[in-house]
């Protein structure tokens, strides 16, 4: 992985993902995602989600980040499911599972087939037009590269706070492991403004 930690080195020369603009890779997933939406079915969404899945060992990503998006979602998937087929029928529960399942693999794939900096340049880009309201171009790219980066660190943060609370022998109380990574997080976010101090960016 690269510094951002979620960059995925291709697996292969001719990894088609990784040579595409990121601005094609960005447009091509908007229109994925609101294809998928606007068909509202329920059988697209299952078909649409396991397209996703295939993207990444068939573009040079492996498997790996297709799986650590489905890790990361399983909780939130399950919710889902149960709330939607409480609320609702069997049909929505598997639409809306589609949908957010084929939205987060195919924006995992663009996120693991794009540096850091080509995606930073093409923020700056798109914010250009922002400048003439007031705003710099350059702190909103730097906001959103800033946002990306932090996913995986809350991510690193929990499985460390996991990791000890395993450790100690601890079980049935999850609550335990939230002061750790809040402390953590904050560690992470005075040395990240350490960072940017030392580069004169206020």
């Amino acid at each position: 992985m690269s510094m951002a930690g979620i960059y995925v080195p291709p697996r292969r020369r001719r990894a088609v993902l990784h040579r595409l603009p990121a601005g094609a890779k960005i447009a091509a997933l908007v229109a994925a995602v609101v294809a998928v939406v606007a068909a509202a079915d329920a059988r697209v969404a299952v078909a649409a989600a396991a397209a996703a899945a295939l993207v990444h060992p068939l573009c040079g990503l492996g498997v790996g980040p297709a799986l650590r998006t489905l890790r990361a979602l399983a909780p939130f998937v399950a919710a889902i499911v149960l709330f939607q087929w409480l609320v609702g029928d069997g049909a929505t529960a598997v639409r809306v599972c589609g949908q957010l399942l084929a939205a987060a693999l195919l924006a995992a794939a663009v996120t693991a087939s794009t540096r850091v900096t080509e995606m930073l340049e093409l923020f700056e880009r798109l914010a250009r037009p922002l400048a003439r309201v007031g705003a710099n171009p350059r702190r909103v790219a730097l906001v959103l590269a800033l946002t990306i980066r932090c996913i995986p660190m809350v991510a690193s943060a929990w499985r460390t706070s996991r990791e000890a609370y395993l450790a100690r022998g601890l079980r049935g109380r999850p609550d335990a492991m939230v002061v750790p990574v809040i402390v953590g997080l904050l560690r992470s976010a005075d040395s990240l403004g350490e960072a940017l101090t030392a580069r004169g960016i206020d």
